[in-house]
């Protein structure tokens, strides 16, 4: 005869509340964590296949960024970099090239940049601005669209969840789905200038040769930070003055 017998109790009702509210946690837990990585993911892997890398080393010409000033253009690989903490200001990006002494002598303050297959529509771009939170900055301004030379334009990005036509800390997101041919429209007072887009590449941090000064044509570069909602890498889009 057994000294001990035990005896399996049903869950109670409270029991029963607790286990399924963790599993449900469990669940939701899961599905955010989903929800958040999955467009890293999904531009990682399309990038290996569809975006070339850029491998051109940073430029050091007279005008142009040096190496030691590559990685404050773009952003430091260190997590706990200050021009991590505030991708707002343009400043922050290059610090050691105050933008006023560039930009000084183009009478043109700001125009309106529009990519009709994003449906960005009259963007606000600021010659030599700060805020990115306000428009898109033309970055070291040395030429005008329509110009000969390379006008740089930089922008936010984020999780394609959060997106928003209407706000600049976004607008960039779906930049990387652009292809080549695709037209992007800059309106400079009365004057509309169009563009085709002929390269998308991703550059690390200090790459930064996409900047310079090119006066062979009339080139638009277009730069946000890639996989979304990271700064782990730059997408850079260029574009051509289309002769109509």
């Amino acid at each position: 005869m057994p000294v001990h017998v035990y005896i399996k109790r049903l869950n109670t009702p409270k029991k029963k509340a607790i286990t399924t509210f963790s599993y449900a946690s469990l669940i939701i837990g899961s599905l955010l964590l989903f929800w958040s990585f999955y467009p890293i993911l999904s531009f990682e892997i399309y990038s290996r296949f569809f975006i070339r890398k850029y491998v051109k080393s940073p430029v050091s010409n007279d005008g142009v960024p040096s190496l030691n000033e590559a990685n404050s253009v773009l952003g430091s690989l260190n997590p706990l970099s200050n021009n991590l903490r505030d991708y707002t200001q343009a400043s922050l990006w290059f610090p050691d090239r105050p933008q006023a002494t560039i930009f000084s002598n183009l009478n043109i303050k700001e125009y309106t940049l529009s990519i009709p297959k994003l449906n960005i529509k009259d963007a606000k771009v600021v010659v030599g601005g700060e805020d990115l939170t306000k428009s898109l900055i033309h970055y070291l301004p040395q030429s005008l669209p329509g110009e000969f030379g390379n006008v740089a334009i930089f922008g936010h990005s984020t999780l394609p969840q959060l997106y928003n036509t209407k706000d600049y800390k976004t607008i960039f997101t779906y930049l990387p789905s652009l292809d080549n041919g695709d037209n992007i429209f800059v309106k400079v007072g009365d004057l509309e200038y169009q563009y085709e887009v002929f390269s998308i590449t991703t550059v690390k941090p200090d790459q930064v040769s996409v900047l310079e000064q090119n006066k062979e044509a009339s080139f638009l570069t277009l730069i946000t930070c890639v996989p979304p909602g990271t700064f782990w890498e730059r997408l850079v889009v260029k574009a051509k003055l289309k002769l109509l």
